[in-house]
């Protein structure tokens, strides 16, 4: 089968995974906004938001980390994974440990305090996944994870439907959180077993080799945290409860929709840094030009129809909590998490990682400084408007750094076919905004993929490889 071929059916299942993951996210949003109201669904933003920060310092980029070794000739991979199973299981206990303890230095309710020691099973089973998913990112198997994610969905909608059914309590909701995730977990574990050995090893030279991949991967991201999660913490903090459950509704929706940009990327991955690791430039270039191209036919369609939809969109998701003006602020923020993804996993792969920390470093200050002075100003909306500003910086200073080192230049001939075709998607969409939402996302889907076919922002050998029916 070619490559373009296995990509392509890979990631179309990953689509259709993930739009049913997406669905089943929306309806568990929807159900869980409608029964918990604003002020107990600040109290889950706040603990949600809280392990995120601590689960992101610990990340140390294992997914693309794992993706990239394994792809690379130097290790045994079965042993090598089994370190990173190891590794991932030894740092996600001791630094998890500690979040119960500092939460409660922070002016959080009780329930909140509580529902953090609960939920750090919940990031447990997250740190844990990052090694099964750069193992599916490396074998092109990335239906599995698809499978698993929407296994945990289906649990955590039933569940969610029960607690409304029996009128459960704040924690009762927050141990079906748990339970979502570590069912997620357990399909993961079984699936990879059939690739490789799956039990923890603790070689201390491999784990070196994992520290020094790692470590400028681990520092950005120790700085990328302050800028994607700095907003609700210090919200939290500013703010009213009620608040943080409003801004964290419309951002819920954002972080469903940005986790394509990380699916999409993490099929590429693999691929850019085999052929860059190898000196193939043509097929890198051939693969990195697929990868942008890939990212924006979802990013401006989501972009611009976010923005359209907003206030439609949060009616459906959460009809009390007038969330549709942050909601469109931060759909621009969803444009610039795509070009991060993009030239953020691209670093990776061509071994730049420490060329571009200053980038997360420079970011994380500018940002972080935004938030101390526009969030006690204004809130929500100076936390979203800073949140767009830093995923537009990041994203447009890696896209200058990755040029400078592969000499590669992005051919944009494509983009402005998806550009056009966004653009009318958004005047159709706009011009028949009174429908109702289902059919809008319908109708824009079907007006964005016809200006696609008739400006051939696809290839006609493309498409013939995709579609042929004998494998290459």
């Amino acid at each position: 089968m070619s490559t373009t071929r296995a990509i392509v059916k890979n990631t179309s299942v990953q689509i259709i995974g993930k739009i049913t993951s997406t669905a089943l996210g929306l309806l568990g949003l929807g159900l869980m906004t409608r029964y918990l109201g604003p002020e107990k669904f600040g109290w889950y933003i706040t603990t949600m938001s809280f392990l995120q920060f601590i689960g992101i310092l610990i990340d140390f980029g294992l997914i693309p980390v794992t993706a990239q070794m394994l792809s690379e000739p130097e290790h045994d991979k079965n042993k090598l994974f089994r370190n990173l199973i190891g590794f991932r299981l030894t740092s996600a206990i001791i630094f998890l440990g500690l979040a119960p303890l500092l939460a409660l230095f922070f002016p959080y309710p009780p329930q909140v305090k509580i529902a953090i020691v609960i939920s750090t099973l919940t990031f447990l089973s997250v740190a844990m996944n990052q090694v099964f998913i750069g193992l599916y990112q490396n074998k092109l198997q990335m239906h599995l994870s698809a499978i698993g994610e929407n296994i945990g969905r289906i649990i955590f909608t039933i569940g969610l439907w029960l607690c409304i059914k029996n009128q459960a309590s704040f924690l009762t909701v927050m141990w079906v959180v748990v339970l979502n995730s570590l069912i997620y977990t357990i399909c993961m574990w079984f699936s990879a077993r059939k690739f490789t050995a799956i039990s923890p090893a603790f070689d201390w030279n491999i784990w070196k080799s994992i520290i020094k991949k790692m470590w400028p991967v681990a520092i950005s991201i120790i700085f990328n945290v302050v800028y994607l999660r700095g907003d609700t913490v210090l919200l939290s903090l500013f703010k009213s409860q009620q608040e943080v459950g409003i801004y964290g509704a419309a951002y819920r929706v954002i972080d469903i929709l940005a986790q394509t940009a990380m699916m999409l990327m993490g099929v590429m991955l693999p691929l850019l840094s085999y052929y860059w690791s190898r000196s193939l430039k043509t097929e890198f270039r051939k693969f990195y030009q697929q990868a942008f191209d890939g990212m924006m036919l979802f990013a401006v369609p989501l972009t611009i129809g976010t923005i359209i939809l907003a206030d439609k969109i949060m009616n459906l998701v959460a009809p009390e909590y007038n969330a549709g003006a942050p909601l469109k602020i931060l759909a621009l923020a969803v444009f610039g998490v795509f070009l991060g993804s993009i030239f953020g996993h691209t670093a990776v792969a061509i071994n730049k990682q420490k060329q571009t920390i200053w980038i997360y470093v420079s970011d994380a200050v500018l940002t972080l400084a935004g938030y101390l002075y526009f969030i006690p100003k204004f809130g929500m909306y100076g936390a979203a408007w800073m949140t767009v500003f830093s995923e537009f910086y990041a994203g447009i200073l890696l896209l200058i750094v990755i040029k400078h080192y592969t000499k590669e230049k992005i051919q944009t001939l494509t983009f402005g076919k998806i550009l056009l075709a966004g653009v009318l998607m958004g005047f159709a969409l706009n011009y028949l905004i009174k429908l109702n939402v289902i059919l809008l996302v319908i109708i824009g889907v079907l007006v964005y993929g016809l200006v696609l076919l008739v400006t051939k922002a696809i290839s006609q050998e493309t498409l013939k490889e995709i579609l042929a029916i004998k494998q290459k």
